[in-house]
């Protein structure tokens, strides 16, 4: 009876958490990351401000928590697109375009994961979420390669964590409230230029 009651109180805990979860990254779509408070997560989760203490954290726990849910949501766009049959190149601007349209369509999910919040035993959670998902470009880059598309001369990793803070430097800039941000309109264009770049930064010369 103690363990079946223990397992329930388990459980309890854990779906308590995720709706903290869920309600942080209700109010992070709604109004960004200025309307998320631990009053509000709380109020919309219907429990109590220390409540969100115990299961989750404070506010960067709670930013954190997010970050990794939204992480789970790139995922799907970035796997479908590696796991589309073509060559290392096509493979690699599939990613791209997912990386770029998860960036447009969930804008403050993917500003977590590209400037997570500054909490020390968190963040090594988030890098290692992203290490994994650089190392489907890194291998698609390895791919390219070893069939000779690619310059043997790269080293992969090295090109991997360019390409992917290339592209958050490009995307950070629609974020910016000067004349230097980048308009919807010309994202395209900018990143299509930028892709190219880095795509001949690594192809074979002939």
């Amino acid at each position: 009876m103690a363990t079946q009651d223990t397992s329930r109180t388990q459980r309890r805990a854990a779906a308590t958490r995720r709706s903290i979860i869920e309600a942080a990254e209700a109010i992070l779509v709604a109004g960004g990351p200025a309307a998320l408070t631990l009053e509000a997560v709380a109020e919309r989760a219907d429990v109590a401000v220390q409540t969100v203490y115990n299961r989750v954290g404070g506010r960067s726990a709670v930013l954190i928590a997010v970050a990794e849910l939204a992480f789970e949501e790139n995922r799907d766009y970035m796997d479908a697109a590696y796991a589309t049959p073509g060559t290392p190149s096509e493979r690699i601007l599939l990613a791209a375009e997912a990386y770029t349209r998860f960036a447009m369509e969930r804008p403050h999910h993917f500003r977590l994961l590209a400037e997570p919040p500054a909490d020390a035993e968190g963040l090594g959670g988030i890098a290692d979420l992203v290490v994994e998902q650089n190392a489907k470009l890194v291998a698609a880059l390895r791919d390219g390669i070893a069939d000779g598309s690619f310059n043997p001369d790269v080293d992969p990793e090295l090109a991997a964590t360019a390409m992917w803070a290339t592209m958050n430097g490009v995307l950070g800039l629609t974020w910016r409230a000067d004349r230097l941000r980048i308009p919807p309109q010309e994202l395209d264009s900018v990143l299509n230029t930028v892709v190219t770049l880095l795509m001949q930064g690594i192809e074979r010369r002939r």
